[in-house]
Parts: C-alpha cells; structure tokens; sequence
C-alpha cells in the first residue's frame, strides 16, 4: 500500500474525531473519503497532509513513517476547498507560488508552469487575476498550483463544493481524467455519493470518526456491511415492520432499508407481470415527482411510504391510482450489520430478477407496461 493508517486515533478536546481507524491506498489509485459532516473525513486528509497530527497510530507514505515529517516534506500537494489562490496574483504567478518558495531555477519554474497552464486548458489565462475567472476556472489554477511542485501523493478536500451544479459536473469527468494523465496517487473528500461513485475508484465510507466500509463503487453500493452504509448509500426508505411486506418473513433484524429499484409498481392489467401477480400486494400513488428523464413515484404500502422510478415511456399514471406493488430485495439490519433478504414468494418463480430494462409494446405501438 502507498499509503496506510495504522490505528489512528484523534481528539479535540472531549471530540472523537477518529477513532482507532485502519486503512490502505493504492499507488496511482484515485480514491473518495465520502461521509457526512462530521464524520472524520477531513481530519483523516488534514492527518496525512500534516495539518494535523495524530494522538496515536501511525501513518505511513510509501512504507515511511510520516507522523514526525513536516508538511512541506511529506511530497503532498494539497487543493483546499476554498481554493485559497492569491487575490492578488496573477494565474501564472498562483501557480508558480510554490516553486518560487522553493527557490527552483526561473527558467525550470516557467517551463512547468506553462506545461500546467496547458495541462489544465488555462493557456490563454496566465495573464489574468483571480476575480477575472469563473469558479470552474479557480479550480482549474489551484489544482495546477497543487500540481507545480511533482507531488507523489494529491489530496484534495470537497473540490467541488464551490462550484454550481452543472460546472461541477462537467469538472468531475475532467478532474478524473487529468489525475490519470498525470499518473498520481489521489484522495479527496466529499459528502456527495454521486461524486464519489461517478469519480472514484475506491471509496472509504466514514461515519463519527471511524472507517464504515471500504471498496469499489459497486462493492459499496451493491454490498453494504453496515446499517449506516446501507442507509446513506442510495436513496433509502427505513422499514421496520418489513415483515409484513409480501414475501418476506420475521427475522432477528430491526428494520429494513428498501431502495427505489428494488421495487416495481405496475397497473393490474399489465399482462407482463401476470404470472406474479400473486407476489403483488396492492399500494396507492401518493405523489408523483418529475425527474427529467424519469418519474419518481411515492406509494402508499400497507400504511408504509415507499418510492421507486417510473420510465416516462411507460403509460401514464396519476396520484390516488391503486398499483400493484412487488419488492424484488431489501436490506435487513441489526446494530452491526446489513443482510441482503430476496422475496422468498419471488425466488419460487424463474422471474427474481426481472426489472424491466426494455421498453415493452404492444402490437399497435402503444406502451403496454
């Protein structure tokens, strides 16, 4: 592992910040501390910059110990949230900041400069100030000021949170893509799963100060370990009389967490579902929520509230319309742990699987389902 955290342990006063956490990165990986606030995500990045030093453990970078290093020679560059660019420098200038500190040759620091601005698509910017860009392009600049120096490890608290929806999706794609033309170990904090999942390449689930999870994007959302990673991947519905759920029995469990697209809602005369309608139970539309290229259907189950998704190319429904209702799977848990539970009425017909990812039609070209 490039970098490891040994049994770490931090306070602030009577605040557990991290409690004994554990964890191992990859050379060249691309990784996501994803929490919510106040989980330890940043004090975990503040800890390997150097920002912060731990009352116990150990932290190691490239198998040295790094806990007595001096920030400035742990070989990190870091990217702050705010950016933190000087207002009064120009974008070339910003960028070269960390070399000029370090006394590099003018010629060195100009030729790398002029590779980031190029880098970073800032070529014709070098020239301008900080209130003189978007907030896409501030990222830009402090990203590359964070690159000048050859860090081997880059670390990088919430990138995005600065930037307004539609910039900072496009800037994920392109954030993702320099880190792998530039070949560096990454870490980076955030509280936004769809961040995480659509960046990352590990991510490292957090809650009050201690390590949930850890693994792929899909390990950590396809097989949560915890009732918090459960719960705060996804959208989730808390169930806890679940059991009373069609094809689901009583068990040692405290409740349930059921996702949108574990569940499928579908008028009773759709004669795709005809051999499961027993499976079925019925539920009603309580609100129906556009989600551009979707609908987001809330129905009211045996008194319970669920959601699930609706193609808009399926047929039209409208609120107070009785639907019949099947839960494919829920997740079932305890104080420790999550369970996967698959509909047992289900699993009886060759169908367990069977969420419709086609659209279905009908002979005269109207939509059957």
């Amino acid at each position: 592992m490039y970098v490891e955290l040994k049994n770490i342990n931090k306070n602030y006063g009577n605040f557990q910040a991290s409690t004994d956490v554990n964890l191992g990165i990859e050379k060249g990986s691309l990784v996501a501390l994803l929490g919510p606030s106040g989980s330890g995500k940043t004090t975990i990045l503040r800890m390997i910059a150097g920002l912060e030093t731990p009352d116990s453990g150990d932290i190691l970078i490239d198998g040295v110990r790094v806990n007595d290093v001096a920030p400035s020679e742990r070989g990190i560059g870091f990217m702050f949230q705010n950016y933190a660019l000087f207002r009064y420098m120009t974008v070339y200038d910003n960028i070269a900041f960390g070399l000029k500190l370090r006394k590099e040759d003018p010629k060195k620091i100009k030729e790398r400069v002029e590779e980031l601005l190029e880098l970073t698509s800032l070529k014709d910017f070098g020239k301008r100030y900080p209130n003189q860009l978007s907030g896409g392009q501030r990222q830009r600049v402090a990203f590359a000021r964070a690159l000048a120096p050859n860090p081997s490890l880059l670390l990088l608290d919430e990138p995005f949170a600065a930037i307004d929806a539609k910039v900072r999706q496009e800037l994920r794609s392109w954030l993702r893509e320099i880190i792998y033309k530039v070949g560096i170990t990454s870490i980076f904090v955030t509280h936004d799963q769809d961040e995480a999942v659509e960046v990352a390449d590990q991510i490292i689930v957090t809650n009050k100060g201690r390590v949930e999870q850890t693994g792929t994007p899909r390990e950590i959302y396809k097989d949560p370990h915890t009732p918090f990673v459960s719960q705060f991947i996804g959208q989730s519905t808390i169930v806890e009389e679940y059991y009373k759920m069609k094809g689901f029995q009583k068990g040692p469990y405290k409740g349930a967490i059921i996702r949108p697209e574990f569940i499928e809602a579908f008028k009773s005369d759709n004669k795709v579902f005809e051999d499961v309608i027993g499976c079925s139970e019925e539920g009603t539309i309580t609100d129906i929520l556009f989600r551009g290229n979707s609908l987001l259907l809330k129905l009211d189950v045996n008194g319970v509230t669920l959601t699930t998704h609706r193609s808009l190319e399926r047929r039209s429904v409208k609120i107070g319309e009785k639907m019949r209702v099947i839960i494919y799977r829920l997740y079932a848990f305890d104080d420790e742990k999550a369970y996967l539970l698959e509909n047992e009425e289900l699993l009886k017909y060759d169908v367990k699987n069977r969420h419709l990812e086609a659209y279905l039609y009908s002979s005269d070209g109207y939509f059957v389902v």
